[in-house]
């Protein structure tokens, strides 16, 4: 999440979920928590019952909105122009919190002579290459001023600007994190930059912002959004009332911000706000990024992207002199100043944990077997390749591309020109029934992949563990054996591996060496035992504590007379770059610190609000992020009311409920020296450790497409940028048109519809654990879509009757839910209509339907290659589609029995009846 990582410095949720009772005020938008994390949001409910403001700011009202006190309604799509009205408001109104953002953010920092913003250039910032449409932030000017009078750049050494295969829009490692300044600018000494206290300096960035954002009037807010100005300023009075030193706002998003070609700057604008508002690392406050999967998170930690190594370490990239070898790669992954500083420990770190004795200094500690990237493969590029016929097999875990995918038709067209395709699933998903069941693709006999279906083991049949949506680390025990021939993902991979260490024991040949070098011992010592303490009968299944255990980190030259076995790290603070440490992933270093102590396996519930013996958080069990800012630059608590950390003069270090997210023995009233490095050159007033000068960023270079959030339409859009009139769309989006992926570049009047997706509680992503289940089908049986009775009117299209949607990239049909949910936008004088489709239908599964992922586009912001169905341009009509519609490929499952379940209560039966029992 480089929109929280390039304004604070980790791209993870600030604080976690039970903070948010603690919250006066929580602002949703681009999120539908009560739906779709239903069990989350119990706290935002604690807190309104202690009476906090609840805020919806969605283009839907739902049943999230209805539990809110304020609901506004603004289009798809014009979220910064919402979010930049509000900077403009705090800043214009004096509501910023001045101590906070003096000593905690960079407003003061000057920015340099040659750099011209989107307000200069109408809708562009400079160093925009027209040719390649993207940015050189070198050519831009974007860096900090140094004390030279020159760019920071000036007197530092230059690494090499190579062209690498990898695409230009993509990222590398801690990047994607936002925290890697030196893969997005030149600025890596951040301790020379020049500043004006009395920020009143004309480059300064505190002037820039307000020059940046001025035109975001409430008036201007009005036209784009479609809500009226009163709207706007009721939400902008409730956050600036509810922060300060006693109150604190909370900002939640989810899918809603993320899937759009400007996300990440969505992201970043409220990282602006809360900067401004002084309600970063302190309770109730911060950005609460709500993840739509169980381990999402988890994922990008550890790391499943193509261009990052665990821990957010870049993936080196074919053809980069940077990347040639371990000692210029870390020259160039690491900063000089903040806790990056200990990049070479981390990148050792791993190798050996990879590689183990067979990483040595003498060979780099194995760094030249580390596979590079030479190319994009990213989803949506990695697919369209596919679908061109460039990629020969595919191994599909978990995923549903073929019904889940943006423009799922071009997906399905992809894993159609495959060879073969193996899928680990479940159930027989749209991706593994694409090339029999597809109503829209070829006969059988026309296909020519292979297909291999894994069956797959249920959660519950298998151990593990999931990082949550809060960086929290648990631990799930496995409750029995799977059925049949099912197997974990763990058993598939670990089983494939080692046969391919057999297929190619004794190679010679140089490219063999990185599998055969790997580590790659987690047997059981001994067959492992159900909970009933019966044995398993799974042969072969990994011990994944002790992959955990390897994720945590070894001290090699140390011996545990324990376990005799290399002694676990405590914590990344123990990591070496000599070789002597081992440790898969530094920010999960601590999890398992001693044997016999997973902390992700703990659930203790102490005095101790934060609750530090539940689960294990990255970093180092740190619950809210940042949280030295949640004390004022001399230690002390802002107010009593919201104390969370804070300097202990008697003992001379930080302390608190929660871990302190700084360094313990630092004092408020250290300074560095000149010429200070690593986290010596962090002040004691510094809270953001991970950026390379300690502070909050309310300009950043880091991100692809500017250093400032701008508004910019959708790339499907009815209208027009009313701010930007020359440059309607992100000037960095990166398309993928052809035959299969048609663009309606905006605007257009064949598709004067706004449309968006979005979830159902009773429904899961594309549907695949979902909709095989008869008791969540009952719930929500068929595809619909939302429409005002405006919209319906216009076209005569009947509630409960059917209606076909239309966009560039094919049709589908779905019944109408004519609803008051949604309503016409009057948007720059015109009335615009916004229609509703839920994502979770498909042609697979007991319940099937036409799929709304088949109308949207394949369309990658430049940041993290995110694609935009959150906002697309459609057209309504009412009637059916031609042709057969999809049946289901699966019956239905009868009840197994219809009587009563004894000894329970008759509101606890399968059938409900509420209200009918005690």
């Amino acid at each position: 999440m480089p929109g929280l990582g390039a304004s604070f410095g980790r791209g993870a949720a600030t604080n976690y979920q039970q903070d948010m009772a603690n919250s006066d005020c929580i602002l949703f938008m681009g999120s539908n928590m009560a739906e779709a994390q239903p069990v989350g949001f119990r706290w935002p409910m604690e807190a309104k019952e202690k009476g906090a403001t609840l805020i919806h700011v969605d283009p839907r009202f739902t049943r999230m909105s209805a539990v809110c006190d304020v609901y506004v309604g603004i289009r798809s799509g014009s979220d910064i122009a919402f979010l930049g009205g509000l900077v403009n408001y705090i800043l214009t109104n004096d509501r910023w919190f001045h101590e906070y953002v003096l000593a905690y953010t960079n407003a003061s920092t000057i920015i340099e002579e040659g750099f011209r913003d989107s307000e200069d250039l109408a809708g562009l910032f400079s160093g925009f290459d027209q040719q390649h449409e993207s940015y050189d932030s070198r050519e831009g000017h974007w860096g900090y001023e140094a004390s030279n009078g020159h760019g920071e750049q000036d007197g530092l050494k230059h690494t090499p600007q190579a062209k690498t295969a990898k695409d230009p829009h993509g990222r590398l490692g801690h990047c994607t994190d936002g925290s890697g300044e030196q893969y997005t600018s030149p600025y890596n000494d951040m301790t020379n930059a020049q500043r004006d206290p009395t920020l009143q300096h004309p480059r300064c960035i505190m002037q820039i912002l307000r020059r940046h954002f001025a035109r975001y009037t409430p008036e201007v807010v009005s036209q784009v959004c479609g809500c009226t100005p009163d709207e706007f300023v009721r939400v902008a009075e409730l956050l600036c009332t509810n922060s300060g030193r006693e109150r604190t706002t909370c900002i939640a998003y989810a899918l809603g911000w993320t899937q759009h070609t400007t996300g990440v700057q969505i992201i970043r604008t409220a990282g602006i706000l809360q900067l401004l508002l002084g309600n970063m690392g302190r309770p109730g406050g911060g950005i609460m990024a709500l993840r739509g999967h169980s381990t999402i998170q988890g994922a990008t930690d550890i790391s499943t992207l193509y261009d990052t190594l665990p821990g957010y370490l870049p993936q080196p990239a074919v053809h980069d002199p940077t990347h040639e070898g371990l000692g210029c790669y870390i020259d160039n992954g690491g900063m000089p100043t903040g806790y990056w500083v200990n990049f070479s420990k981390f990148i050792v770190s791993l190798l050996k944990a990879w590689y183990g004795d067979a990483a040595t200094p003498e060979n780099d500690f194995g760094f030249s077997w580390v596979p590079r990237v030479d190319g994009d493969y990213s989803q949506l590029a990695y697919f369209d390749r596919m679908a061109k016929g460039g990629v020969k097999g595919y191994f599909l875990a978990g995923q549903n591309p073929a019904g889940g995918g943006p423009n799922a038709g071009l997906h399905r067209a992809g894993l159609r020109n495959l060879e073969w395709l193996v899928v680990l699933d479940w159930f027989e998903t749209e991706s593994a029934l694409f090339w029999k069941n597809d109503p829209n693709g070829p006969p059988p006999s026309q296909i020519g992949t292979e297909v291999f279906f894994i069956p797959a083991a249920a959660a519950q049949e298998k151990e593990g563990s999931l990082t949550n949506t809060q960086r929290l680390i648990q631990w799930h025990k496995k409750a029995v054996d799977p059925s049949g021939d099912c197997r974990s993902d763990a058993w598939f991979y670990y089983n494939l591996g080692k046969r391919l260490k057999q297929l190619y024991a004794g190679s010679t040949d140089p490219k063999d060496q990185a599998l055969l070098n790997l580590t790659w011992d987690y047997d059981f010592d001994e067959q492992p035992r159900l909970p009933d303490r019966t044995l398993s009968r799974i042969e072969g299944e990994p011990d994944l504590e002790k992959v955990l255990m390897e994720i945590n980190g070894h001290r090699l030259d140390e011996t545990d007379p324990r376990t005799g076995r290399p002694r676990l790290v405590s914590g990344y603070s123990e990591l070496k770059d000599d070789g002597t440490t081992a440790c898969g992933c530094w920010v999960y270093s601590g999890v398992f610190p001693e044997p016999g102590r997973n902390r992700a396996d703990e659930r203790k519930i102490t005095d101790n609000p934060i609750q530090p013996e539940w689960g294990f958080a990255w970093p180092n069990n740190v619950r809210v992020l940042y949280n030295r800012a949640s004390a004022d630059p001399e230690g002390r608590p802002w107010s009593e009311r919201k104390k969370l950390v804070w300097w202990d003069s008697e003992k001379r270090r930080w302390v608190g409920p929660d871990k302190p997210d700084f360094e313990l023995d630092k004092p408020p009233d250290y300074q560095p020296a000149p010429g200070a490095t690593g986290m010596a050159a962090i002040a004691g007033t510094h809270p953001f450790i991970t950026k390379a000068d300690g502070l909050g960023w309310l300009y950043s270079p880091s991100p692809k497409d500017g250093p400032l959030p701008t508004h910019y339409e959708p790339v499907e859009s009815p209208l027009g940028n009313l701010l930007y009139p020359k440059h309607n769309t992100n000037p960095t989006v990166r398309y993928f048109e052809g035959p299969l992926n048609h663009i309606a570049h905006t605007p257009t009047a064949e598709y004067p519809v706004v449309a968006t997706t979005f979830r159902l509680t009773e429904h899961y992503l594309s549907g695949p654990m979902s909709r095989f289940n008869s008791w969540l089908n009952e719930l929500q049986p068929e595809m619909f879509a939302e429409l005002s009775y405006e919209l319906a009117a216009e076209r005569e299209i009947v509630h409960g009757g059917w209606m076909t949607i239309q966009t560039a990239r094919g049709r589908i049909e779905a019944r109408a839910m004519v609803t008051r949910r949604l309503r016409p936008f009057v948007v720059e004088g015109r009335v615009v209509h916004q229609i509703g489709l839920p994502f979770h239908w498909a042609f697979a599964g007991e319940s099937v339907g036409n799929n709304a992922n088949d109308l949207t586009a394949l369309l990658a912001d430049p940041n993290v290659s995110m694609h935009e169905s959150k906002a697309f341009a459609c057209q309504v009509h009412a009637g059916r589609l031609e042709g057969e519609a999809p049946h289901p490929t699966v019956p239905t499952a009868p009840w197994p029995t219809l009587d009563p379940i004894p000894d329970t209560p008759a509101s606890a039966q399968p059938e409900g009846r509420i209200g009918h029992g005690k």
